[in-house]
């Protein structure tokens, strides 16, 4: 358990990152943890690129950028969708968090803020 306690530490590092996520509720759970920069590239009738354009204007061009889908079938896919459109619009992409929670064997970012909770009660 002692690793969960850096786990938390390690997570500090990342809140000022600009978090690219799947849904509302990944959304939520990061915003519960403190993060800002949370955008869920899910949007109802916006197809993927255009959704990453528009994330791309509310960002700065220093900002570093996370894509945390989730770590199942389906999020690595959208993850591989979502890395090439975020290089070529020059995003600065860091997925030193994203290799945290692999090793963390988070597979749903929703549930991170639960995870968390529950080291800290353990803790």
């Amino acid at each position: 358990m002692k690793y969960n306690a850096q786990l938390q530490t390690e997570i500090e590092k990342f809140k000022d990152y600009v978090i690219i996520v799947e849904g509302k509720k990944d959304v939520q759970s990061l915003k519960s943890l403190g993060f800002k920069k949370v955008y869920a590239i899910h949007s109802t009738g916006v197809p993927l690129r255009e959704r990453v354009e528009q994330i791309m204007s509310y960002i700065e061009k220093k900002e570093r950028v996370c894509i945390l889908t989730d770590l199942d079938k389906r999020g690595k896919q959208l993850y591989e969708i979502l890395k090439p459109i975020f290089q070529e619009l020059s995003a600065r992409l860091d997925s030193t968090f994203r290799g945290i929670l692999i090793k963390s064997r988070i597979s749903h970012i929703e549930g991170i803020n639960t995870f968390i909770q529950k080291v800290e009660n353990i803790a």
